[in-house]
């Protein structure tokens, strides 16, 4: 008897019980049950009176590799179609899912850095004084080299700084709309309290806007809301915000993509989504074919920080390590939209570019 109830592995080619095809796969009945049920290792005979599991001899090899890229952490989605594949194709497939791994470790361990960072901050500003900030920023949009319409828009402020993408028939009015029903927050005086509930009541009306329209028309809104030390950020879609600070540059929205989903959920690589065919579908957007859910969060703000808010036409050509070192070279906010857009164009342009950079200096 094994150590869970059955017998051996017979070498005459006979079936094994659960519990000796478990002990010679190192994977548990309990496991085994379940890939049962997923469809990704069924047993080769199921007693028809008595319910019992029985495999064959043949299917231990799968079940080894199936242990294998569990242990890797591997979805089960994903350890199903690497199983149908010849070996070379599995082994390549393996490979790229550990590059993804590496990379999505590499990106928390920088966003486990900010958010440390973040909340140290939290901290001692209940201790320091407080030191009077002012924004100097700067806005450009360019149409690029291929698209036919410009539907990018971009705001800069002393208060807010805002970037939207549009889309569909009528998306350059959509993004404008969007923008302008931020800027009348430029001039209200609002207290730390007030930022983010003003902010999304303001986004709120730019998804009305959007609701009323054309059904196929939209925008993303990424949007940057600031009252002294403090900054309310507003996300729908993929445009994208990042802060550049002394321990470097941070992207602090996530993508509302179906390419991003599709990342996270380990179907496919950062690689893969750069030519995926449906790299454009957005999963939440100012439009009315989808749910007004921004993400919404409060962050503090320090002198010296430069802030960037961009179009998917400036981050689907540069590189991230490109737009750091224009953030870090560039003289202020002016130039450094610049030479973005300079980038962008030189990378072929092949979509609308909107860039906003602003950067806390002490008043």
């Amino acid at each position: 008897m094994d150590g869970y109830g059955g017998t051996a592995p017979r070498e005459d080619g006979a079936l094994l019980t659960i519990g000796a095809f478990a002990r010679a796969s190192r994977l548990s009945p309990k496991a085994l049950r379940l890939y049962d049920e997923l469809g990704l290792l069924p047993p080769a005979h199921v007693d028809p009176h008595s319910g019992y599991r029985h495999y064959a001899p043949a299917q231990l090899e799968r079940a080894r590799l199936v242990a294998w890229l569990r242990r890797l952490g591997m979805p089960l989605a994903r350890i199903r179609e690497v199983c149908e594949l010849a070996p070379d194709a599995a082994a390549v497939a393996v490979a790229a899912y550990w590059a993804q791994v590496e990379a999505d470790t590499a990106a928390r361990r920088d966003l486990a850095a900010f958010l440390v960072d973040q909340l140290e901050r939290k901290n001692t500003a209940m201790t320091t004084p407080r030191t009077p900030l002012t924004m100097r920023c700067a806005a450009l949009t360019d149409q690029g080299l291929v698209r036919p319409l410009h539907q990018d828009a971009a705001h800069a402020g002393p208060r807010l700084l805002a970037v939207a993408d549009g889309y569909g028939p009528d998306g350059g009015p959509a993004a404008t709309a969007a923008i302008k029903a931020l800027k009348g927050l430029e001039d209200q005086d609002l207290t730390s309290a007030d930022l983010l509930g003003v902010l999304e009541e303001a986004a709120r009306r730019a998804h009305r806007a959007a609701v009323a329209g054309d059904g196929a028309t939209g925008s993303t809104l990424t949007a940057l809301l600031r009252s002294g030390a403090q900054l309310a950020l507003l996300h729908i879609g993929d445009s994208r915000a990042y802060v550049l600070r002394d321990s470097g540059l941070f992207q602090i929205t996530h993508d509302h993509s179906l390419v991003q989903s599709l990342i996270d959920e380990g179907r496919l690589t950062p690689e893969e989504a750069a030519s995926h065919p449906q790299r454009t579908q957005l999963l939440r957007a100012l439009d009315g074919s989808t749910e007004f859910a921004p993400d919404l969060q409060l962050l503090e703000a320090r002198p010296g920080e430069r802030n960037l808010l961009c179009t998917d036409g400036l981050t689907g050509v540069v590189p991230a390590e490109a737009i750091q070192q224009v953030l870090t070279a560039a003289d202020g906010p002016d130039q450094a939209v610049r030479e973005l857009i300079r980038l962008a164009r030189e990378a072929g342009a092949p979509d609308n570019v909107g860039c906003v950079v602003g950067e806390v200096t002490g008043a």
